[in-house]
């Protein structure tokens, strides 16, 4: 999810957060600890926007704009292949150097096929497109005008025969121009033409691995939430997506990378600068050429920003919205090391320095009380602050699954002056009953599964082990069960945790 950037201050003071001397370590984070310059898996943010523009501004010219097609003579074959499938991998460098290849020579590839290590080609023998483990990637298939099949296997192949193919057209475009080649014939030196070509080359090598470096962790690696093995099945797009793009545009990076984690097959139709294929995308869509631009067949849905594709490929084909991944290394590396802070604090918050601390213990009962009757009349039950990205994040990933809760709020945050003086009785009790302060505090069932990330086992955590879904369920039948026997049985128990 792309937080709003109001709320990334406030990750230093949420529930489950940090108290704001050490924001500094959220914001800064080591080598030790996340190496990344992207949010893993998650909904792009502006870093991500900027980083793939900056991979974009590495590898220019390349990857940006067809080059020029010769007119095919009457009576011969058309001079490219049909592409008809591309292994690929989003952020590899290998890939990515086939990929604007591809772009210049302005072609339509039938079938894009993610094969990242654990996506359904190296995992499921039974994938239309599966490969052996070992296959080299990038791996394409192309069909020539005389009608031959031939396949290539690693870069070095399939680079090869694409510069070949360019270099043909560049010749046929040169002989069938009406300019005068002696007049614009070249007059470097020889060794001069020799360190530029040098020049070239490396910095070819240094601005394509540059370019992987700045997306690291994005477009690799199938997210947890579209892996084959995981317990919920995925659904799949049955008929192919069509994607205009084109290798250099920042945006299209974006979706192209997702596409890759969501391990989703698509038909990719380049789209670069001085395309002819830009007057048709033109066509389609009323009258923008603007890149990229999505069309699935399966639901009839188009539409062309990044954001808004992205955000659509999660909520249809994929079990849930990965949370920002910045919060979850919060939750995992720094949180722990001031859990006691807030589990002192809570208390104290909650009144327990006060001289009568009868009432104290009787004002922490009657919160208890409280919470056992809420989440015994709900099955899931969300305790939240309004201001914190992890409450926010939690309430967003039930929303898009779409998952009925009940969410009381303890107040903005937990600092004082922010939190109600019922609030801090209710997380002072959620702690002596669920050993847990911290927020989100998430009930099914009547039985707490703790956090976001943490807890047991927490919301993402039974979502990855495909759990939660048979969680809730369970929990709103128990919970009918139990409502219709106190219908008919009105001096009947109340039951506890829906038992």
């Amino acid at each position: 999810m792309k937080l709003p950037l109001s709320s990334w201050w406030l990750l230093a003071l949420s529930c489950s957060a940090l108290p704001a001397g050490v924001a500094f370590l959220v914001s800064t984070p080591t080598s030790s600890t996340i190496t990344t310059t992207t949010q893993l898996y998650s909904i792009p943010d502006p870093l991500d926007t900027l980083t793939s523009g900056l991979a974009s501004i590495c590898r220019l010219p390349h990857g940006v704009t067809a080059v020029e097609t010769p007119p095919t003579p009457d009576g011969q074959l058309d001079l490219l292949p049909r592409f008809a499938q591309l292994w690929d991998v989003e952020n590899s460098a290998d890939c990515r150097a086939v990929r604007e290849l591809l772009t210049e020579l302005d072609v339509v590839v039938d079938l894009v096929i993610p094969a990242a290590p654990n996506s359904r080609v190296f995992v499921d023998p039974d994938y239309d497109y599966a490969l052996s483990p070992g296959t080299p990637v990038p791996r394409l298939g192309v069909e020539e005008s005389n009608g031959d099949e031939l396949i290539l296997s690693g870069a070095d192949q399939v680079v090869a025969y694409l510069e070949s193919l360019k270099q043909q057209q560049a010749e046929m475009a040169k002989a069938t121009a009406a300019t005068n080649d002696e007049e614009d014939e070249d007059n470097a030196k020889p060794e001069v033409e020799e360190a530029l070509e040098v020049a070239k080359n490396v910095w070819n090598k240094v601005g394509n691995n540059l370019a992987t470096a700045l997306r690291l962790g994005r477009g690799s690696q199938v997210s947890p939430a579209a892996t084959f093995t995981i317990p919920v099945p995925v659904r799949r797009p049955p008929k192919p997506l069509v994607l205009y793009s084109y290798e250099g545009n920042q945006f299209c990076r974006l979706v192209r990378e997702v596409l890759t984690e969501l391990d989703i097959v698509y038909e990719l139709r380049s789209a670069g600068k001085e395309s002819p294929r830009r007057s048709e995308l033109a066509y389609i869509t009323g009258g923008s050429s603007q890149c990229p631009y999505l069309l699935d067949p399966n639901t009839g849905s188009d539409m062309a920003e990044s954001a808004d594709i992205i955000a659509y490929l999660y909520k249809n084909y994929a079990r849930w919205t990965p949370p920002n991944e910045l919060l979850e290394w919060a939750s995992d590396i720094v949180i722990p090391l001031f859990r006691p802070l807030f589990q002192g604090l809570a208390p104290l918050q909650a009144g327990s320095n006060k001289e009568d601390k009868a009432s104290f213990e009787e004002d922490i009962r009657k919160a208890e009380r409280a919470i056992e009757a809420t989440i015994q009349q709900h099955p899931v039950v969300v305790y939240t602050y309004e201001w914190s990205p992890f409450c926010t994040e939690a309430t967003s990933v039930l929303d898009r699954l779409e998952i009925p809760y009940h969410q009381v709020s303890l107040g903005k945050e937990w600092i004082p002056g922010l939190i109600t003086e019922e609030g801090a009785q209710l997380r002072a009790a959620l702690l002596e009953t669920a050993g847990q302060s911290s927020l989100p505090h998430i009930f099914v069932g009547g039985k707490s599964i703790g956090g976001l990330f943490s807890g047991t086992p927490g919301l993402i955590p039974s979502l990855e082990a495909g759990k939660l879904d048979a969680m809730v369920e369970s929990a709103t039948e128990m919970l009918e069960k139990r409502k219709q026997y106190q219908k008919e049985s009105p001096v009947g128990g109340s039951g506890g945790a829906f038992e």
